[in-house]
């Protein structure tokens, strides 16, 4: 029990750019919360959070190109199972079911009024999915459950421990696991991505949310070290500029 209490110490230290992150990196990075994770904030400015996140998805083309990720991953399986972890609004699950006519889809979001404003809509009546508040950190799931789970731009939210914790039981749950999230950029990119952002950070929920979560978003090596403190494999693509991928798949042993 020491041993694992000193890991989840040791994890929890780790800066957001990685064990070996530079000082100008491990500025880079915050505690404060976005406004989606506060329970001081109202409902109102949690939700106009999200319909923006739902709106940028469909207007930037960034729903599709996830999609089409996932589907990708379950290519060779006939009839997929896939869980969405933190789904927020609901809309990659939506356009999976709409191109895969025969995907089964768990939905999913810790949070209590997410769950229910997808229930509420088309997805709550689809004969194809099932809408669940779940929380990624223990899946109420037995093993292989399913062929995917998916977490879209939501890893960054959670601190190291518990982020390494959502790579155990995803890949728990299913064969695969696919992150795809915001990329942690060299510093001197992050400065100038930060400078964009803060003067609106004030007025506009949506592009608050975003600086923290630049901030607290992690980087190819800090994804590696979480993956090996959850005794799993990673593969990493994309990063820099572009969404950053992780298919994670649970260590076998040798």
């Amino acid at each position: 029990m020491d041993y694992m209490a000193r890991a989840l110490v040791d994890i929890d230290r780790m800066p957001r750019g990685g064990p070996n992150a530079s000082c100008v990196d491990r500025l880079l990075e915050t505690d404060r919360l976005e406004y989606l994770d506060r329970d001081d904030v109202d409902e109102k400015t949690k939700r106009s959070v999200i319909r923006a996140l739902e709106w940028t998805g469909e207007a930037f083309g960034n729903t599709e190109k996830f999609a089409r990720i996932a589907l990708d991953e379950v290519a060779e399986v006939p009839d997929p199972k896939i869980l969405e972890l933190g789904a927020g609004h609901g809309g990659l699950s939506r356009k999976l079911l709409d191109w895969h006519p025969t995907a089964e889809l768990t939905v999913t979001d810790v949070e209590p009024v997410s769950v229910k404003a997808i229930a509420a809509g088309d997805l709550g009546e689809h004969p194809r999915a099932t809408v669940r508040e779940i929380d990624a950190t223990a899946i109420d799931a037995p093993d292989g459950s399913f062929d995917l789970a998916v977490f879209v731009l939501s890893f960054h939210h959670l601190p190291p421990s518990l982020a390494a914790r959502v790579l155990a039981e995803g890949t728990r749950v299913a064969t695969k696991l696919l992150i795809i999230d915001l990329p942690r950029p060299p510093s001197p990119l992050h400065i100038v991505r930060l400078a964009t952002m803060l003067p609106f950070a004030p007025w506009i929920p949506f592009v608050h949310d975003g600086v923290i979560s630049s901030l607290r978003t992690y980087s190819p090596s800090a994804l590696r070290a979480l993956a090996d403190h959850a005794s799993a494999d990673i593969e990493l693509r994309g990063g820099l500029i572009s969404p950053q991928i992780a298919v994670v798949r649970r260590r076998q042993s040798r």
